[in-house]
């Protein structure tokens, strides 16, 4: 049984809130709370993070671990009281890991992604990329080198991060007399706002204490409008992913001088040059504007989102017993499907080549625990013939490919 991640019913439960929220989004009568292709980008990333997390989970684990015992400034006992210390102190750091991660470029580029949703809704929470969660893990390491018992802080931190999948909705209304301990849906709304006047403001994760502190507090006034104050004009994958640190990597190399080309890593996002990210766009995106309100397509994406997460699912939660060889399949699998539902929404004219990747690299591990991996070259042979025969390629991107 010690073989067994029971972490791995996160998922279905995810989905449950998601559906939750959805139901009362259509008995409110507000279906503009939910957007198809903006949901399927945040769902991708989710699973992407949750993916990768596997392999890195352990370590920060383990980190904290080492710390606490070779360098830990305090040995502080596990007694009710501490609990409240712990939690307040979580926030605490979580205040300025989420404040640098909007003021420092470097750190902004793993946050963008969190931010890119023109929806907030359960979804929008999923936006949370693997660079991210190493990023915050140095900041974590603050709790046990206090003194903080790992176990407590690996506790604390999973509570600290289910409350703030719940402020992640516009469901719940302003609740007044909350705000003034507590970090709400209202609150965490603004955050994710573009409007000018929220800009910066609600970096709490559960108290609003530190910004009244610090001043970086704002209630709800006028409607939010969610998203960046520069959209991005891509559903791909991989560019949500990494379009920040390409846009950093231009302005390094545009800047002249050490101060210029340190600011360009280090200063701050509001300085970025914003000329950067059109041109990129235009030399790495398609020119094409997306039409997709009639996405012929949408049963087939949601069967590739269905299927990571069900092969997800089981990977998490048999992820211990499992061989190399079976983790390195699975990872390869789950990233080509979902960069194959990115293209998907992005239109892409090469996306049959990922249909084939996935079906080699399926059929390659068949034959690979039959014994036969020899024989991959036979699968790959009949793909040539059949796409050869039947032009199997053609008839996939008229399915898949829409008219416009």
């Amino acid at each position: 049984m010690e073989h067994y991640n029971y972490l791995a019913f996160a998922m279905p439960a995810f989905f449950l809130f998601v559906f939750l929220e959805y139901k009362a989004a259509q008995r409110q009568k507000r279906p503009e709370l939910f957007k198809y292709e903006s949901s399927v980008s945040n769902v991708s990333i989710g699973i992407a993070e949750r993916l990768l997390n596997l392999f890195v989970a352990g370590a920060f684990y383990t980190l904290y671990y080492w710390i606490y015992e070779n360098f830990a400034i305090f040995k502080i006992p596990n007694h009710w009281a501490i609990w409240i210390g712990l939690i307040l102190a979580t926030d605490f750091v979580w205040y300025w890991y989420h404040r640098l991660g909007h003021e420092v470029n470097i750190f902004w580029a793993a946050h963008i992604v969190h931010h890119h949703s023109e929806e907030f809704n359960f979804t929008a929470a999923a936006r949370i990329t693997t660079i991210q969660a190493v990023i915050r893990t140095g900041f974590w390491c603050l709790l046990p080198l206090f003194g903080f018992h790992p176990d407590m802080v690996i506790t604390m931190l999973i509570v600290h991060g289910a409350y703030s999948f719940f402020t992640h909705t516009q469901i719940i209304g302003r609740i007044k007399w909350l705000e003034y301990v507590f970090i709400t849906p209202s609150l965490h709304g603004v955050h994710h706002a573009s409007d000018e006047k929220y800009l910066d403001k609600n970096y709490g994760d559960m108290f609003v204490f530190w910004d009244k502190l610090f001043g970086t507090f704002q209630v709800e006034e006028e409607k939010p409008k969610y998203g960046l104050t520069h959209p991005l004009k891509s559903y791909s994958f991989l560019w949500q992913h990494f379009h920040y640190y390409f846009e950093i990597a231009e302005s390094y190399r545009r800047a002249s001088g050490f101060k210029n080309k340190w600011n360009a890593v280090f200063g701050s996002p509001a300085n970025m040059d914003q000329d950067i990210r059109p041109e990129l766009e235009k030399r790495f995106l398609q020119d094409r504007s997306l039409k997709l309100k009639a996405l012929r397509f949408k049963g087939y994406l949601a069967v590739q989102i269905a299927l990571s997460t069900f092969v997800l699912m089981l990977f998490t939660f048999f992820f211990d017993g499992l061989t190399l060889e079976d983790k390195v399949f699975t990872l390869l699998f789950i990233l080509i499907t979902l960069i194959n539902c990115g293209a998907l929404l992005e239109q892409r004219k090469w996306i049959y080549y990922l249909e084939y990747a996935r079906l080699l690299l399926f059929a390659t591990h068949i034959l690979y625990i039959e014994g036969y991996p020899e024989y991959s070259f036979v699968v790959l042979i009949m793909m040539v013939l059949a796409e050869k025969l039947f032009s199997l390629g053609k008839w996939y991107q008229g399915y898949i490919l829409q008219t416009r």
